[in-house]
């Protein structure tokens, strides 16, 4: 089909530890469950209302699997970027169809950026800014003076 995009983009924290596994031919696969949510305030009672959505993140990048598993624990807040796919299986105690949608991040399409503050003597802070620049601008809670320092000229 002409002129289709299958994109996800989502900022979020991870709702469990990265959980990695080695496939059959010996690469690793990194599993990530991530939450983001919704906030509104309720017309009639005025009361603060949340909704939160879970998100199966699916990683065969091998560079991004690694990242994964030095950096991210439970609860770091991350941006990802890959594309949705649903994938069937049959259940084999039921014998019925089930049915997963992920987001999938494999190849050069994909993106994984670490949101959380670190201290600056910790290494993974250099990985988290080397990819703020990758976040859609909308998206960044950053002072603008802070971004002055970085510009090269």
């Amino acid at each position: 089909m002409a002129g289709s995009l299958n994109k996800v983009q989502l900022i979020g924290r991870l709702g469990a530890d990265p959980e990695i596994k080695q496939m059959v031919n010996g690469k690793n696969v990194a599993r990530l469950s991530i939450a983001t949510s919704q906030s509104w305030k309720d017309k009639n009672s005025g009361e603060k209302k949340e909704k939160t959505e879970w998100h199966r993140i699916v990683i065969f990048n091998e560079g991004l699997v690694n990242v994964v598993q030095q950096y991210l624990k439970k609860g770091a807040n991350i941006y990802v970027e890959g594309q949705l796919s649903t994938r069937k299986w049959k259940d084999e105690a039921s014998g019925q169809d089930k049915y997963s949608t992920e987001v999938i991040l494999q190849g050069y399409n994909s993106n994984l950026t670490m949101l959380d503050n670190r201290n600056k003597s910790d290494q993974s802070n250099n990985l988290v800014s080397e990819n703020k620049s990758s976040l859609p601008n909308d998206n960044l809670n950053q002072d603008i003076s802070e971004l002055d320092d970085e510009i090269p000229f």
